[in-house]
């Protein structure tokens, strides 16, 4: 008899997490691996930041705080909402978990009833889904081609709502594509939201990397009416290189957040008292080191999607936003090594780290079969060494 529960069954391991661990362990035997998988900065957590939980410590803040944060971390939340997307939420609208993930997490656990339907346009973070199933609830997924930008239409949304949707989910920009939506193409979902009363899951945890001159539009902005029905998720991970501290956010309705409060009251209590004091000086502190993070992550989006577009039947459009490349590689489906035929994104990533000891992450994971993702958030050495790697990996197929 198997002890294990039938939601667990339903579940997959993530898979860049899954690609991370196998870059790892074959980096531990020796091996000269480059890892494009990991969504996570290369850059350090800024000075000011490690001073205040150095200074935390050193004062004897390592106790339990409030379930769902400290009113110190939430006003700096709210004051940062205020200033940077003009959104108004009182602090008992705010709820702090550990890390985006986390919160997302919480979310689906305090709205879902089994059955219940969220829309999730694909190409998805390889979470949503799987979260969706652990709260007993069945994600519907919407592609998103990549001649539609890897996009969801307010027609494709409406198209997808039955009786039983509860909730969509909105990652803009997005991992794995870089793909963000336009202020007009917000307006339209929202919409649509609001006419068919759904809850809107907003992740907006790359709103801060975007490039040539393009804002993140939070979709709470755009009226009353769908503020109401908005969860806006956010957290310190990627804007501030803090992604180990694990401290994410949510601010919407009142009542979900009293729930989700119950939720990690019985999981994990608070997220850590040093890290939120941690946080609570990103929000509020110095800004600058953002801004110098973007300039590095210019210069390698610009690098490596022009590099990709320049091997020969691999296509790749620039991202907006987040530091994620996600290129076209279907035109090796089919092709052979060794006697073994790719058949699909596993089998090439598989290839690609065997022949050319470079990590990327099948687009299977991400609802996408037809494509890989490469992070670049690592440094141009690192990138133009894969690159020429993958280029003479392909070459030979």
């Amino acid at each position: 008899m198997s002890f294990l529960s039938d939601r667990v069954k339903k579940v997959k391991p993530s898979v860049t997490l899954t690609i991370t661990a196998k870059a790892k362990a074959l980096k531990s035997q020796g091996l000269d691996i480059i890892g494009f998988g990991a969504g996570e900065p290369d850059f350090d957590t800024p000075d000011n930041i490690k001073e205040a939980a150095i200074n935390s410590i050193r004062s004897g803040f390592t106790k339990y705080t409030p379930v769902g944060g400290t009113d110190d971390l939430k006003k700096a939340i709210v004051d940062h909402l205020a200033h940077n997307e003009g959104l108004k939420y009182d602090r008992s609208e705010v709820f702090v978990s550990c890390g985006a993930k986390h919160t997302l997490y919480n979310i689906f656990q305090a709205i879902i009833n089994a059955g219940d339907e969220v829309i999730i346009p694909a190409p998805y973070w390889v979470s949503y889904p799987d979260m969706v199933l652990l709260a007993d609830g069945t994600p519907v997924i919407v592609e998103c081609s990549g001649e539609a930008r890897f996009k969801m239409s307010a027609a494709r949304l409406e198209a997808a709502i039955t009786d039983r949707t509860k909730a969509v989910v909105i990652n803009s920009p997005s991992n794995p594509t870089g793909a963000a939506y336009s202020e007009d193409e917000l307006k339209e979902i929202a919409g649509i939201a609001v006419e068919k009363n759904i809850l809107v899951i907003s992740d907006e945890i790359y709103n801060k990397i975007t490039y040539d001159g393009f804002r993140a539009t939070s979709i709470a902005t755009l009226g009353e009416d769908i503020k109401k029905l908005t969860m806006t998720v956010n957290g310190v991970s990627k804007a501030y290189s803090m992604t180990g501290w694990r401290i994410g956010f949510v601010a919407g309705d009142g009542e979900i957040i009293k729930a989700m409060n119950k939720i990690q009251g019985q999981s994990t209590s608070n997220p850590t008292s040093i890290a939120q004091v941690a946080a609570m000086e990103a929000y509020s502190g110095p800004q600058d080191s953002v801004g110098k993070m973007l300039v590095q992550f210019e210069k390698r989006r610009r690098y490596i999607v022009d590099r990709l577009n320049a091997i020969e039947d691999v296509s790749c459009s620039a991202p907006q936003g987040a530091f994620y490349v996600f290129p076209n590689i279907s035109s090796f489906f089919g092709k052979k090594y060794d006697g073994k035929e790719i058949k699909g994104s596993v089998d090439l990533t598989d290839y690609l780290l065997e022949k050319a000891r470079v990590a990327v992450v099948p687009g299977e994971g991400f609802g996408a079969e037809g494509y890989i993702r490469l992070s670049y958030a690592t440094s141009m050495e690192v990138i133009e060494k894969g690159l020429d790697r993958i280029e003479n990996a392909l070459a030979v197929l």
